[in-house]
């Protein structure tokens, strides 16, 4: 291997893109392209580093499968950075496969990471847990180490393990340190912040107040009866009801709550359950038909009893009963959460994220992008849409692993 390409590889791996494209931008040979997309990558000109990675795969010879590998996985970090869900995992498996079977366990194992935080994206903990189980940090070089660390903590977050998240993010901070990169630095700050910010907000006895994530962790643990409008089920002591399916339900079960230990007038049940502006008999008797089915669904837990002007929530066992809602509440709030990373998201990656039909997110996204809280980036299929304003960087942590060329 030349100089120009080893000096270019070290200044990749050091956090400093142009310095690379200083030593190898008017090469097209593949190592060279392949260097020259992870560079622009990095920068953020990632259509280029596309169009790069996959040129560098073509011009590498058939004895360098390995090579060809590495820039599969160079490329599956660029769709995941530009959140093209829909990318092929089957590809990403064989480059992983590959790199495994030439003894890059290094590369191979960040392969692994991608598909992690691919998992996590689309909500399948379940499998983003038994992906990190086969893993072993120990001889990954800092960088990848910090990528890693950041998952596992995105797992916990989501389990809302908030000691192994916290955990995870410090060693993540002291192997972002090692590895001398400021912008992965940043990255484990960022991700830091969702410690110290609201997870969401208490409901309870007529008042409210917003909750860290560990307070939610030991909300779930009190033993109070709490009415979760994050995820519309009802938990308590480990019991969970879900009443995903049943949003009519769930909206009677959170008024009641909110009003408890006091009671709820029909028309009040009437209005935030059905919309409806005036209680008349065809709502009051579908009214009761509702309240007969929340009753079957919580029958372990709770009991919905009749008073003279309304109904009543009644715990069995729990003293407490407690509403967890959103930290923000508002119509296609979900959608606003994920674009909240910063990032562009395609509506197919949206609705995937979300379990949601591509006509139905497109709608959501037509009415947040005419009240201008979320606006398009691009055209056709490259449309993606980001809230302003545009982020200028994808995240740092694209391709910390050892280089195509290394």
């Amino acid at each position: 291997m030349d100089s120009l390409i080893t000096a270019a590889g070290r200044a990749l791996a050091a956090g400093d893109p142009l310095g690379a494209l200083k030593r190898v931008a008017l090469r097209d040979d593949a190592p060279a392209l392949a260097l020259r997309g992870i560079a622009m990558a990095q920068l953020g000109d990632l259509v280029r580093a596309k169009a790069l990675l996959r040129s560098a795969a073509r011009a590498f010879g058939p004895k360098e499968a390995v090579a060809r590998a590495r820039c599969v996985v160079a490329e599956a970090e660029i769709a995941l950075v530009t959140r093209d869900l829909g990318w092929a995992a089957k590809a990403l498996d064989a480059a992983r496969v590959t790199l495994e079977a030439h003894g890059d366990r290094v590369n191979a194992a960040h392969a692994r990471i991608l598909e992690v935080r691919r998992l996590l994206l689309i909500g399948r903990l379940d499998e983003a847990e038994h992906v990190l189980a086969e893993l072993d940090p120990a001889p990954f070089p800092p960088a990848s180490r910090a990528a890693h660390e950041l998952v596992v903590a995105g797992v916990a977050i989501r389990r809302l393990q908030t000691k192994a998240a916290r955990a995870a993010l410090t060693r993540a901070e002291h192997a972002a340190r090692e590895a001398d990169i400021p912008a992965l630095t940043a990255e484990v700050e960022s991700a830091s912040l969702v410690m110290k910010m609201p997870a969401a907000r208490l409901i309870a006895r007529g008042e409210e107040r917003p909750l860290l994530l560990e307070e939610v962790e030991a909300l779930l643990a009190s033993g109070a009866l709490v009415l979760d409008a994050c995820r519309n089920v009802v938990r308590y002591a480990g019991v969970v009801v879900s009443l995903v399916t049943r949003p009519v339900l769930f909206a009677l079960a959170r008024v009641l709550g909110e009003a408890w230990p006091g009671d709820v007038p029909r028309s009040t049940l009437v209005a935030r359950a059905f919309r409806a502006k005036h209680a008349d008999e065809s709502y009051r008797a579908r009214l009761r038909v509702e309240l007969g089915r929340l009753r079957a669904e919580l029958r372990t837990l709770a009991d919905v009893s009749a008073t003279k002007r309304g109904f009543a929530l009644a715990p069995r066992r729990a003293r407490e009963v407690v509403v967890l809602a959103p930290p923000v509440e508002e119509q296609h709030a979900a959608v606003l959460a994920l674009l909240a990373d910063g990032e562009s998201w395609s509506s197919s990656a949206l609705a995937m994220a979300l379990g949601a039909s591509p006509r139905t997110m497109q709608r959501s996204l037509d009415s947040l992008g005419a009240a201008g809280k979320v606006q398009p980036v691009g055209r056709g299929r490259a449309r993606r849409w980001v809230t302003p304003p545009v982020p200028g960087f994808p995240t740092i942590l694209l391709l910390p692993g050892p280089l195509p060329s290394d």
